[in-house]
């Protein structure tokens, strides 16, 4: 049997801690962001990463295989 191979997509936009957590990070943050449609207090809270929910966390345990 091969060994299992990880996504490699998704393991550069997730971390996964050893208590089962994904981290994430936030979307929306990679152009226009000096156009009046973003606000600076919407800038700075898009920097705050963020956390999967159990179920979503539990597929991407499968996908990113250490």
């Amino acid at each position: 049997m091969p060994k299992m191979k990880s996504h490699r997509g998704a393991s550069k936009r997730f971390t996964y801690h050893k208590s089962g957590i994904v981290k994430r990070n936030s979307a929306y943050k990679s152009h226009r962001l000096n156009s009046k449609l973003k606000s600076r207090k919407r800038k700075r809270n898009l920097r705050k990463g963020g956390y999967l929910t159990p179920t979503l966390a539990k597929k991407m345990c499968k996908i990113i295989v250490k």
